[in-house]
């Protein structure tokens, strides 16, 4: 990762560790279009967040999502 994807990734992490965060908040603040700007697809892709929780009626907005240990432990080595 470069330094600013780096950096962006451990400021994403931060975020999801500050308090509960849904699914549905999480796509509406770091979803993404732009191939350069995939830090929400390379947090799952890289096993650093996951989905904790049942689909609810509206699908997985409700879900939570959640720092993995390999997530816990890359933000504490910030």
């Amino acid at each position: 990762m470069s330094g600013a994807a780096d950096l962006l990734m451990r400021q994403f992490l931060a975020w999801v560790a500050e308090r509960p965060r849904s699914y549905a908040e999480a796509m509406e603040a770091w979803r993404s279009n732009c191939p350069r700007l995939s830090v929400w697809e390379d947090a799952l892709d890289g096993g650093l967040v996951c989905l904790d929780g049942q689909p609810g009626i509206s699908g997985t907005g409700g879900m939570r999502v959640v720092l993995t240990p390999r997530g816990r432990d890359c933000l504490g080595a910030a």
